[in-house]
């Protein structure tokens, strides 16, 4: 019983912290985060403002202006009590228009009030853009990873780290996950630690900084500004042309992958519906190429949640029962595979690494709190002649990404041994893909009770060391030294493979989610992304755009 206190005091005095909730003067979100162009977009606001302005830019290599609106008068609607699990069902303010020839791509929605507290009278929706039709598709597609961002927003009261069960995509986006100033690490939970510097294991500078500026948490987890953006202001300026997508679009259009020849993730892709991975796995079997620049990707599976005033709408809200699922989801007794709860868990028995060829189970965290506080913060090159590596002029043991710390916060990790050559490969385990070759490696951990940053909202019951110790190393049963010893020593990698096999598509798995970090200024990470887009055959202009700065 005291723990049982304790615990909901912590979750308490984190939602103190956490939540957001109309810090803004105005407040708004889209009743659609994706549509094909030429489709209209419902924009919901709440202000305490008179009246308010809207601007669309489309969000790529640069900024650019699409669409204004005229001021519009300004109403106040209150946030309902369920708004975070539910949506918050305000009106529509306005209608949002978009043209057959607008491109595919992130459109962020910037809505302006005319209150008195500057800095505080703005606040960000955003929807995305698919093709009109398959005749306009590129050759590839980005999957923004929105279930992620929702599965940290905390605007409305609860995430699925405060307490939560169910979350909606009908509310707000926390201040600071789609726009904000930019800043060189403060706003990074897994801050690159640079020569004589002390590592911020506990997060302090992270927390001093959201707090300050009134940012949640999930700034530092997830988010457009955080991670996708920073790729595709690269790539694009670098004349790569793909369209977007959301995550949630996997359930709302079975034949999403039609036609690409390849699907990209990026940052942090955690939570995943089945019929995502369903889409992903029939699109690599079919020969398609699957990569994923992206950390703690496939851990969490989520369920669709249709709105109750339109049952068509089959993605206004998605459920995880997370660490409880194997005791409490509702779906143990009809469907146990549907279980909201880890992939890899025996009762769903279909782990991340049969597609990814790595996942969280094998290394989880670096460079956070007590995970390699002060890890080498890249990938050691273990494979030099693999072709992730042409034209770096990298070798063997050399670091990729160091100075930008792009092995930070989250990752992915597999079974690993040496061969008779003394070569790093992947151990038999499982359920693995096939084909793994593991071009770099560096060490990654997982955390307990007491090893994360003070920083953190979450886990007021148990670690994740605990956790995945029980449900996967012990298969559910008692925990051994030798589990938790298992769960808690990992490692992060860069690889290849062939989920179904020679006849099917390649996969590329760079498991951290702060690759990104290093497209800004990082050669070699720059072109080792670039091995992957040319390899994977992305359309690309010959005139590369020039991305404006932040």
């Amino acid at each position: 019983m005291r723990d049982e206190i304790w615990n909901r005091r912590l979750v308490l005095v984190i939602e103190a912290q956490d939540d957001q909730t109309f810090w803004d003067e105005v407040e708004a979100y889209c009743g659609r985060l994706s549509i094909k162009a030429g489709q209209s977009v419902p924009l919901h606001v709440s202000t305490i403002c008179d009246q308010f302005e809207v601007m669309v830019e489309r969000w790529g290599a640069e900024r650019t202006v699409v669409w204004r609106s005229e001021p519009q008068p300004g109403h106040r609607f209150p946030v309902p009590d369920d708004a975070s699990a539910a949506g918050c069902d305000w009106p529509v303010a306005l209608t949002i228009p978009t043209g057959t020839t607008w491109p595919s791509g992130f459109y962020l929605v910037t809505i302006t009030g005319g209150g008195a507290q500057r800095g505080r009278d703005t606040s960000y929706a955003c929807f995305v853009v698919r093709p009109e039709s398959s005749a306009s598709q590129a050759s590839a597609v980005l999957v923004l990873a929105t279930n992620t961002w929702n599965a940290y927003n905390t605007w409305g009261g609860r995430s699925l780290y405060t307490g939560g069960h169910q979350v909606s995509f009908r509310r707000p986006f926390g201040r600071g996950l789609l726009c904000r100033p930019e800043t060189e690490r403060d706003d990074r939970k897994a801050r690159p630690v640079y020569s004589g510097e002390a590592a911020d294991a506990d997060g302090e500078i992270f927390q001093q900084y959201r707090t300050t500026h009134g940012y949640p948490s999930a700034i530092g987890s997830a988010g457009w500004f955080t991670h996708e953006r920073r790729f595709v202001e690269w790539a694009e300026a670098g004349g790569y042309r793909f369209d977007m997508a959301v995550s949630s679009d996997f359930v709302d259009d079975p034949h999403l992958l039609d036609g690409y020849k390849t699907v990209m993730s990026v940052g942090h892709d955690e939570y995943w519906t089945r019929a995502g991975r369903d889409a992903i796995d029939t699109h690599i079997a079919g020969g398609g190429r699957f990569a994923s620049f992206s950390g703690n990707t496939m851990f969490w599976q989520v369920r669709p949640v249709a709105a109750a005033a339109d049952p068509t709408d089959h993605s206004a809200a998605m459920v995880c029962y997370k660490y409880a699922a194997h005791e409490h989801d509702p779906v143990l007794a009809s469907d146990p595979e549907l279980m909201a709860g880890m992939w890899c868990d025996p009762v769903v028995n279909r782990p991340e690494w049969s597609t990814l060829g790595a996942g969280s189970a094998f290394g989880l965290y670096h460079r956070f709190g007590q995970a390699t506080p002060y890890g080498v913060g890249g990938f050691l090159v273990v494979d030099p002649d693999h072709w992730l590596f042409a034209h770096t002029g990298l070798g063997y043991g050399d670091v990729v990404g160091r100075d930008d710390g792009v092995v930070g916060y989250e990752t992915v990790g597999t079974a690993i041994t040496f061969d008779e050559q003394q070569c790093l490969v992947a151990a038999p385990l499982a359920g693995q893909a096939p084909e793994v070759e593991i071009a770099g490696f560096t060490l990654s951990s997982n955390l307990g009770v007491g090893d994360y940053p003070k920083s953190i909202a979450a886990l007021s019951d148990q670690g994740d060391l605990e956790f995945v110790a029980s449900r996967y190393f012990a298969q559910g049963g008692e925990v051994s030294d030798q589990h938790r010893a298992r769960a808690r020593r990992g490692n992060a990698v860069m690889l290849t493979c062939r989920p179904f096999g020679p006849e099917g598509g390649e996969v590329v798995t760079i498991g951290t989610t702060d690759w990104v970090f290093g497209l800004g200024g990082d050669q070699p990470v720059q072109q080792i992304t670039a091995n992957v887009l040319d390899r994977f055959g992305l359309d690309r202009d010959d005139e590369p755009q020039s991305a404006s700065p932040q």
